[in-house]
C-alpha cells in the first residue's frame, strides 16, 4: 500500500484524528531533518505517520538505534514496524514522552498539528518533549500557518526562542518549519 492510499485510508476512518491533508511532502521533510545535528545524540519523532520525516531523519544520519517514533494511531503504527522494523515505535499519545524512560535527546521533530490542539494538550507534549531534550536540544515542528506553531503562552511559559525556515512551497498545502529551544 502507498503512504498516500494508507494516509487517505486512515484520514477517512479517524478524521478527527488525521487531520492534515495530505502526507508531508519530501521536500518539507527534508527541511525538518536538516534542523536535526545527528551528533548531538538521539532523536524522538511525535506523528511519524507514514514515515516521510522518519525517512528524511535516517538519511541526514540520525542512526536507527538513536531514533524512537511515537505514533498513537494503530494504523499508522502497523505501517511503521512493517517499514522501519529495526525503529523503536511507542504506541503512545505524544503527550507521554517524559514518561518512556529516554535517553537525554538532541532533538525531538514534531509532526503534530499543535495548533489543533487544546491549550492543555500542547502544553502536556511540548513541556514533555523539552523535559526529555539535553541543554542545546531543539524542538522541530512544522505548520501550514503564518505563526508559530507553539503558543505564545507556553512558549513564554517554557523560556522558548524559536528560528523559522523558509516556506516549503513544494508540499500541500505549503509549510514553515520552526525550531524551538530554551534559553
Amino acid at each position: 500500500m502507498s503512504d498516500l492510499s494508507l494516509f487517505l485510508g486512515q484520514m477517512l476512518r479517524k478524521p478527527a484524528r488525521v487531520v492534515a491533508m495530505a502526507p508531508s511532502s519530501a521536500r518539507l521533510a527534508a527541511m525538518m531533518a536538516a534542523q536535526v545535528d545527528p551528533a548531538l545524540g538521539p532523536v524522538a519523532e511525535l506523528g511519524p505517520g507514514t514515515g516521510v520525516i522518519t525517512r528524511a531523519l535516517l538519511s541526514r544520519g540520525v542512526a536507527p538505534a538513536d531514533l524512537t517514533l511515537f505514533e498513537l494511531d494503530p494504523g499508522f503504527a502497523a505501517h511503521l514496524h512493517r517499514d522501519l522494523p529495526d525503529l523503536d515505535i511507542r504506541e503512545c499519545g505524544a503527550q507521554n514522552i517524559a514518561d518512556n524512560g529516554l535517553r537525554p535527546l538532541g532533538a525531538v521533530v514534531s509532526g503534530l498539528r499543535l495548533l489543533s490542539m487544546s491549550l492543555p494538550l500542547q502544553r502536556a507534549i511540548v513541556s514533555g518533549a523539552f523535559a526529555c531534550l539535553k541543554p542545546g536540544g531543539v524542538f522541530v515542528q512544522f505548520t501550514y500557518g503564518t505563526r508559530p506553531p507553539v503558543a505564545r503562552l507556553l512558549r513564554h511559559e517554557l523560556g522558548l526562542r524559536h528560528s523559522r525556515s523558509r516556506r516549503v512551497w513544494r508540499n500541500m498545502p505549503p509549510a514553515t518549519v520552526y525550531t524551538f529551544c530554551q534559553g
